[in-house]
């Protein structure tokens, strides 16, 4: 029988097509209305995966756009009933039910304050899209598994949309065209994701590294490999990483690291290093290894390094499928956890 999440996994290239054909010039009317509006900071509200795609946010808009992001704490708007002021806030909510109580309840209250809200959400009929000034659609048809895969990327790929609809760049030539193209390569790498996930298996407990756009990598890896294979896969940015947590790390203590573009490139070059001189044998995820040990699952360049994580979660979300099955668990049937999950 085929899996349901390996067979959404594969449809990531053509839903992203979908959703660029189809909300391009939406979010490009959408950004120039918004830019007249006078916000000058970013309030982004998400749980779960979603809340992985919000940390790609607070990067994209911080460098494409000059605005400071927060990521909003939902329990100040329901909980204690103590929202804090928004003015001057472009409110985001993101949800692929757009159904949890919380995170309609931020946008809600944009609403009450009169300042310009955004639902991306799967369902056009939710609570989410229906609280929101202005929505956009995922459009990558029924998500039926219950770990998140399509709806992630899709949501990266409405963030940028946003990001460059508010700088006004959707009305160029459309900079995100070579983004399924690239995704198609990155599933070429499912033969080195199975045989890195064999060789990570055996241990209950991981840490995943990345900085910069792929800071939300890291973590959306580390939660695919806590819902699918029930690793204790913890993530950290390299720099948070060297402030502590590299104390617990032992010889052949299973690590590893995403590497997309060069910014960051010396820097893990350099804890790559130091990992090795600690008895430990990383993982590189990423356009290019850092050593011939073969401990290597590619990513393919070809797109500028804000856009990578459209690209690299794919290999990622293969290792987490496969770990589940070299675990010995179904990743179609993950325990406790449900497609929807509200939360107030």
């Amino acid at each position: 029988m085929t899996s349901l999440l390996l067979s959404e996994i594969y449809e990531q290239p053509q839903a992203m097509r979908r959703l660029l054909a189809t909300e391009t010039n939406h979010v490009a009317e959408m950004g120039q209305q918004l830019r007249s509006t006078g916000f000058n900071y970013i309030l982004i509200a998400a749980r779960g995966t979603s809340d992985n795609a919000a940390r790609y946010g607070q990067y994209l808009f911080g460098a494409l756009n000059r605005l400071p992001v927060a990521l909003a704490a939902p329990s100040l708007f329901t909980l204690y009933q103590q929202p804090p002021r928004l003015e001057g806030a472009l409110v985001i909510g993101i949800s692929q039910s757009g159904q949890s109580p919380d995170i309609v309840s931020v946008l809600q209250e944009a609403s009450r304050q009169g300042v310009p809200s955004i639902a991306i959400t799967n369902d056009l009929s939710s609570p989410l899209a229906e609280a929101a000034e202005h929505v956009i659609g995922l459009q990558v048809g029924e998500e039926r598994s219950v770990a998140a895969t399509k709806t992630y990327t899709a949501q990266l790929t409405a963030l940028a949309l946003l990001g460059l609809g508010l700088a006004g760049k959707l009305e160029q030539p459309n900079l995100l065209e070579n983004v399924p193209g690239v995704m198609e390569q990155a599933l070429q790498a499912e033969t080195q994701a199975r045989h890195m996930a064999g060789k990570l298996a055996e241990s209950d407990r991981a840490i995943v590294i990345g900085r910069g756009f792929n800071y939300a990598t890291a973590h959306e890896i580390s939660l695919k490999c806590k819902e699918l294979a029930y690793i204790l896969a913890e993530p950290y940015s390299s720099a948070d990483f060297r402030h502590g947590p590299i104390a617990m790390v032992e010889t052949d203590f299973p690590v590893l690291l995403v590497t997309m573009g060069e910014t960051f490139r010396q820097d893990l070059a350099a804890l790559d290093a130091k990992l090795r001189d600690q008895g430990v044998q990383p993982v590189v995820l990423g356009d290019r290894p850092f050593t011939d040990s073969g401990l290597h699952i590619p990513v393919p360049s070809g797109l500028p390094e804000w856009l990578t994580p459209l690209a690299a979660i794919l290999p990622g979300q293969l290792l987490a499928y496969h770990l589940a099955r070299a675990r010995g668990f179904d990743p179609d049937l993950p325990r406790v956890i449900r497609k929807v999950t509200l939360t107030h």
